[in-house]
């Protein structure tokens, strides 16, 4: 939907293919920086805003006050919102496939097959479209989370880096008005993580109930394969570390729309955006590197006191500004202007999967 938002108004015809109804299934905690739901006029669907982030460990808390706000959102009400910032037509279907032409690609689907020459796989960590044989968990480098959804309230965003949950990875107690999103990542997919979900909601004197879970990827993969443009999951755009996953995934659908925007209108062919399109994905590839080698370090030494000390040594308001501006910067709310394209008259045709 961020690719199709870009293309309101470019005069395409854009079909977005999905198994599910739009904002059906949520897999995530669903929070985001408050700047990147403002700028794209998604506003009504924040539930809850958080000024701190409290981390956990066996031997100590910590809270720290961040240079921007964090906010929980309703996951069907956003992807509604941002829907109607877009001119494109939905359907539902399950994508299996992909024949590729120089003029125009295939998309195979069980409800049959769809024909464009610009094509979209935001299809997640599976990356449908791509050539070769698909990696399964646990080969794949993914990490898993697992969360539940008791009702309750709650005032802080919290982070526990706690071997007695995982570990190697961290878990988190987000609140979103009137629901807690509870739940354990675990950075080594071979780890369950049902267990301590339960043990971790048990603590909290909290239900474990209406599961949800997913697969995340945590290392980019190539943004454009064999003619297709890949955004999101399919692409690794998920951050390392954090698992922060749809900040990226507008980000980087955005950056997608724009270049698809331009061969719509005869600035540049579909080639260059693919070439255009794939740098961009990798210029930020030691950023993603970067945290990759913090998660990494977090699961080497999470289990030890060093973590406590690490956590406590960052507590300075003038670290956790720089580090969390940084952090801020790798996808920045300033990409995004909250006013979209004005929908126009459709001239050619975009599938986006």
């Amino acid at each position: 939907m961020a690719v199709a938002r870009e293309l309101a108004g470019a005069g395409a015809q854009v079909l977005i293919v999905d198994r599910y109804e739009i904002g059906e299934r949520q897999t995530s905690a669903c929070a985001a920086p408050t700047g990147w739901l403002d700028n794209l006029g998604l506003t009504a669907s924040i539930r809850q805003t958080f000024p701190d982030l409290v981390f956990h460990t066996p031997h100590a808390h910590f809270r720290y006050r961040l240079p921007w706000t964090f906010s929980t959102f309703d996951y069907r009400e956003l992807c509604a919102l941002l829907y109607q910032q877009t001119d494109a037509a939905f359907d539902t279907a399950k994508v299996e496939g992909v024949t590729r032409a120089a003029d125009a690609h295939t998309v195979h689907t069980d409800r049959g097959d769809l024909r464009s020459p610009l094509v979209v796989d935001a299809l997640g960590w599976r990356r449908v479209l791509a050539d070769g044989p698909h990696v399964q968990p646990p080969e794949a480098r993914l990490s898993r989370g697992l969360e539940v959804h008791p009702h309750g309230d709650g005032r802080d965003l919290e982070i526990w880096i706690d071997p007695r949950y995982v570990r190697a990875g961290y878990s988190w107690s987000f609140p979103a008005e009137g629901e807690l999103r509870v739940g354990v990542g675990s950075f080594e997919p071979r780890d369950r993580v049902k267990e301590p979900t339960q043990r971790l909601a048990g603590d909290l004197e909290l239900a474990a109930e209406r599961y949800q879970g997913n697969w995340i990827p945590h290392r980019l993969r190539p943004a454009v394969e064999g003619g297709v443009f890949f955004v999101g999951d399919s692409a690794g755009h998920c951050l390392p570390l954090t698992a922060e996953g749809i900040r990226t995934a507008l980000y980087f659908g955005l950056a997608c729309g724009h270049e698809l925007r331009e061969v719509l209108a005869g600035a540049r062919d579909r080639a260059a955006a693919l070439e255009r399109y794939a740098a961009f994905s990798d210029a930020h590839r030691w950023k993603f590197e970067a945290m990759l080698y913090v998660q990494h370090l977090v699961a080497r030494i999470g289990r030890r006191r060093a973590m406590t000390s690490a956590l406590r040594a960052m507590d300075r308001p003038r670290f956790v500004d720089w580090a969390f501006g940084h952090y801020l910067n790798i996808a920045p709310p300033s990409f995004v202007s909250a006013s979209g394209p004005t929908p126009a008259r459709p001239r050619a045709a975009v599938a986006a999967a």
